[in-house]
């Protein structure tokens, strides 16, 4: 059974803390020698500035204990102690697992056999309704655009599609997944028709979706009403000159004492899946525009290393879309000591996709244009309204418990042959 430990990241954030804190004193005693008497006051003030945005990151990491301790408390009294989505070995395989009958045939014309995890004989398989045939929605830009980008092919699609679903039927016939071919091209997409890349792509999705029930269980649209009123999380209505979607998340509008902070990333997930069901967005991929005015140092503690860790895992290798750009404004100065704390256990490619812009709206009209940023932050495009966004998402209810219907939730409903995996 894998033994996990979320301890384990608090202590490389430390560690880096006193790595920052040991190297600060070596050099202070390089770069400020012995001064004059007129010199003092502006070293002593220097010291003082950088003394309290130590203290200043001391203190959050000192919060992020305090909750991580308190979580670690919880999931011991609730039974809820299970680790989080980190790869494609959380998955033994299939060979190890008792199956309850086969997957699928695996030829791509004939009737796809769902089987359910939870099935005890192959007197519970049951056929599954002719998967709908796949029809292309592309522009002949975007053709040419996921060709050259994504190494798709459009006379080969299907082929791959296929490949896809046999390694799947073959090596995870428990998975519990949706074989469509529309469903699988977003993971093909997203991993530039790397069939290894997005096999694994595919079982982490499933795999991060079961290992946190607090988030993934009774998952719709309806269940974030509260969060997507607040105007939290939103899309634009324009998409940028790439053609891409520009979410715009506002931490401010979030109070913890109404719910907590799973609630919100519930409803940026939903707001995800919506997206990514256009085939524009899978190729276009996405951009995320995140506003932490007034943003205080008790609200950040919230998003401490357990979350942290959680969020990232699922955006960086949980989840079939294409980040393009993180835009981050109004950030606090502590956000910065976090993030460059942060930013060594992110993959390179997406670190160096986050522009902090501060206050310099200047700055942020380079990445994004204010003909489509709203007045809030210098555009054209009048005031941000958020109503179009959430009654397109709220409309979208019967798609998603359609769409969900075929994964395998909660953790509970898995056997428990592959329990001690998840």
């Amino acid at each position: 059974m894998l033994r996990h430990s979320s301890c384990g990241f608090v202590g490389k954030l430390c560690r880096s803390v006193v790595f920052v804190l040991l190297l600060f004193v070596v050099l202070s005693s390089r770069v400020f020698p012995a001064c004059s008497a007129g010199q003092v006051d502006q070293r002593a003030l220097h010291f003082r500035v950088l003394g309290r945005e130590f203290r200043c990151v001391m203190l959050w990491l000192w919060c992020c204990s305090l909750a991580e301790q308190s979580l670690q408390i919880g999931d011991r009294v609730t039974g809820h102690d299970k680790p989080p989505c980190e790869s494609m070995e959380l998955f033994e395989p299939c060979s190890t697992w008792v199956l309850a009958g086969p997957c699928c045939a695996m030829s791509g014309d004939s009737d796809c056999t769902r089987t359910s995890p939870s099935a005890g004989s192959p007197s519970d398989t049951e056929f599954a309704p002719a998967r709908p045939k796949y029809v292309c929605s592309l522009s002949p830009d975007l053709v040419t655009k996921a060709r050259e980008e994504l190494q798709e092919k459009p006379e080969w699609r299907l082929r791959d599609v296929q490949a896809l679903r046999d390694m799947v039927c073959k090596d995870y016939p428990s998975l519990g997944t949706c074989l469509d071919d529309a469903f699988l091209l977003r993971f093909l997409r997203a991993r530039k028709f790397d069939y290894d890349r997005a096999l694994q792509l595919l079982v982490n999705y499933h795999s991060c979706r079961r290992s946190w029930p607090e988030v993934f269980s009774n998952l719709r649209p309806s269940a974030v009403k509260p969060v997507l009123e607040s105007g939290f999380v939103t899309v634009l209505p324009c998409r940028d000159p790439e053609g891409r979607h520009v979410v715009c998340i506002r931490p401010d509008r979030w109070s913890p004492s109404q719910y907590p902070i799973t609630e919100n990333i519930r409803a940026i997930y939903l707001t995800l899946e919506k997206l990514i069901q256009a085939e524009e967005t899978q190729v276009n991929g996405i951009v995320i525009l995140a506003d932490y005015k007034g943003v205080s140092l008790s609200k950040a503690s919230h998003f401490g290393p357990f979350v942290a860790k959680k969020v990232i895992g699922i955006l960086q290798d949980g989840f079939p879309i294409r980040i393009k750009a993180v835009n981050i404004i109004n950030e606090p100065r502590i956000f910065k000591g976090i993030f460059a704390i942060i930013k060594p256990f992110l993959k390179e490619k997406i670190a160096n996709r986050f522009f902090l812009h501060g206050c310099d709206l200047n700055s942020l009209h380079q990445n994004i244009p204010p003909m489509i940023l709203p007045e809030e932050y210098g555009g054209t495009a009048g005031k941000l309204d958020i109503s179009a966004w959430n009654e397109l998402l709220l409309a979208s209810e019967e798609d998603f418990l359609h769409d969900f219907s075929h994964l395998v939730l909660p953790c509970e409903s898995l056997p428990q042959e592959m329990l001690v995996f998840l």
